[in-house]
């Protein structure tokens, strides 16, 4: 069996998508999720230009060779660019090669480690009453781990409030779903770092006392704080018993967190921007974090993520992989997929994608009491509708940026 033929499809239904899809000369399809929030044409031109030449005519099943080949080959090595277009290449393989074993690919990952993923959803509000609704509306919908953000007082706008879509000019999408707005230019959103940590706190507090001690309550702290307001937070949080903060500090200055560890309990998840195992190797050897972010889109694919979980299971460090609306429909079955088989899954990021997402991407996954599972249709079980993706061109969009108030940029 050859790899007869490579399209590079981007459709635009929610937001910009970027699909790998690989035949073989025996008619099996295989799908892989090249999406780079922002810059996803870089990865485009990466692909069509620089991969797609070097699969046609090779072996699908060689897996491991095709991903150290396009690795190793290319010399220039990671890069999000770079590693979301490796990752399309190696997840659009494993497609293919359960497609021709006729198995899901989580068998071929050594069968399911437990019945499904525990899942969290993002709850958000400008307000308390309005995060009390956003917590209730997920109760709902049968989360059963909730990620808490909230608005600060005096801050126009800041990431991950839902209802702030409205503000942007477009009620119909929820901000913390889809924050890149289209347009030529990003947005500007506010910030100020200590008024959210006098802020926070009192917020959590007001979550435990109306939905009591056992839910589940995570929060992310989006890389916005300097080691030491990150110890700070973690140590004011740990009465609330949080199972996670997380990206609480800058990810490339990895040392920080040694220092915010000296200081709290609150346990650590970090690692969505990360690209290769060698971003996680010392924070997990220093058992720095309790949870590993990779994206299964962002890291490579499932050949890589699966060996930077191998290694953070030897330092009981579990999964809490990224999995946001920017995530394609066939990147979060193959994080599905993954997640099912290995023995140190944490929990599942699980955003979900609007209804015009799900009639060009097909899916075969359930979601029942709070648990994800990628069902047992052969390869991934996502099918793309290549007809319906034609519907929705690109559109140009940016993610937003931050500035204080003295007009300095700062991390978003």
């Amino acid at each position: 069996m050859r790899i007869d033929k490579a399209e590079v499809v981007v459709t635009s239904p929610d937001r910009n998508f970027v699909t790998l899809r690989l035949t073989t000369d025996e008619g099996h399809v295989g799908l892989g999720d090249a999406t780079l929030n922002g810059r996803e044409l870089a990865v485009v031109a990466y692909l069509k230009e620089h991969v797609v030449p070097l699969l046609l005519g090779r072996d699908p099943a060689a897996i491991e060779d095709t991903w150290q080949y396009l690795y190793r080959g290319a010399y220039w090595r990671r890069g999000p660019v770079t590693m979301a277009a490796i990752a399309a290449v190696d997840m659009a393989l494993w497609d293919i090669k359960g497609k021709a074993a006729g198995m899901p690919v989580y068998q071929l990952l050594g069968g399911a480690s437990r019945k499904g993923l525990l899942a969290y959803g993002h709850a958000s509000g400008k307000t308390t009453d309005e995060l009390f609704d956003s917590v209730r509306s997920h109760l709902e919908q049968g989360y059963r781990a909730i990620r808490i953000q909230t608005g600060v007082p005096g801050l126009k706008a800041i990431y991950g409030i839902a209802s702030q879509g409205a503000d942007a000019g477009d009620a119909d999408v929820r901000y913390d779903h889809e924050p890149a707005r289209r347009g030529a230019l990003p947005m500007e959103e506010d910030w100020d770092t200590r008024a959210y940590l006098r802020h926070l706190p009192g917020v959590f507090e007001a979550v435990r006392n109306e939905f009591g001690p056992e839910l589940p309550l995570l929060h992310d702290g989006h890389h916005r704080m300097t080691p030491i307001q990150a110890a700070k937070l973690g140590k004011e949080l740990e009465p609330y018993d949080l199972f996670w903060l997380e990206d609480c500090t800058p990810a490339e200055n990895q040392e920080a967190l040694r220092l915010v560890r000296q200081h709290t309990t609150t346990p650590l998840a970090i690692g969505e921007i990360f690209n290769t195992v060698w971003d996680f190797k010392d924070i997990i050897r220093e058992q720095l974090i309790d949870y590993v972010r990779g994206a299964v889109t962002h890291m490579g694919g499932i050949t890589p993520l699966k060996k930077t979980l191998d290694y953070a299971a030897m330092y009981q460090i579990k999964s809490g992989m990224h999995g946001p609306t920017d995530i394609s429909p066939v990147g979060m079955a193959a994080a599905m997929h993954l997640g099912l088989a290995i023995h140190n899954f944490g929990i599942q990021e699980y955003m979900q994608h609007g209804s015009r997402t799900n009639e060009v991407f097909q899916q075969s996954f359930t979601w029942a009491d709070g648990m994800l599972h990628p069902g047992d249709e052969p390869g991934l079980g996502v099918t793309l509708d290549v007809d319906e993706a034609g519907k929705y061109p690109y559109a140009q969009a940016y993610l937003p940026y931050n500035r204080l108030h003295d007009g300095t940029m700062h991390d978003w």
